[in-house]
């Protein structure tokens, strides 16, 4: 089973505020609640560390990331692999009458039972951490 979730936050900020923390794989990492750790690799590549509350893993699965498609300051696409499961997210902006839109997607497939009941209970509210660490963050930047 794959778990897909989509969902979109109406900013009233600058298209060039939205892009400077959505572009930026750690400020899109340190939100989520099961990411535990988090290093850049590389150029566009990161390895998130994820503790996931399912029975079957007990312990800290590692999850290799890529940005595949970056088109500034428009769209970022990650892919993230690993033993568990493969993570997809996508973020596009687009300009509405008072700022930006930012529409996120992302799609899991678990390779382990337990992991797509977890995120299809729990990624609705990893994105409600997500808008709420990018509020926070554009309230300190205006």
């Amino acid at each position: 089973m794959t778990v897909r979730v989509e969902r979109t936050f109406d900013l009233d900020a600058a298209p060039e505020a939205v892009w400077a923390f959505i572009a930026d794989p750690r400020k899109r990492a340190e939100p989520i609640s099961v990411v535990d750790e988090f290093e850049e690799t590389g150029e566009g590549t990161a390895t998130w560390h994820v503790k996931l509350p399912i029975p079957l893993i007990n312990r800290t699965a590692t999850v290799e990331t890529r940005e595949t498609d970056v088109e500034p300051p428009e769209y970022v696409r990650f892919v993230g692999r690993s033993k568990v499961m493969r993570v997809v997210g996508e973020h596009e902006l687009v300009l509405h009458e008072n700022g930006t839109r930012l529409v996120n997607r992302f799609t899991v497939d678990g390779k382990l039972p337990g992991v797509e009941k977890y995120f299809e209970r729990n990624l609705d509210g990893e994105l409600d951490n997500l808008e709420a660490a990018l509020r926070r963050e554009l309230a300190t930047t205006e």
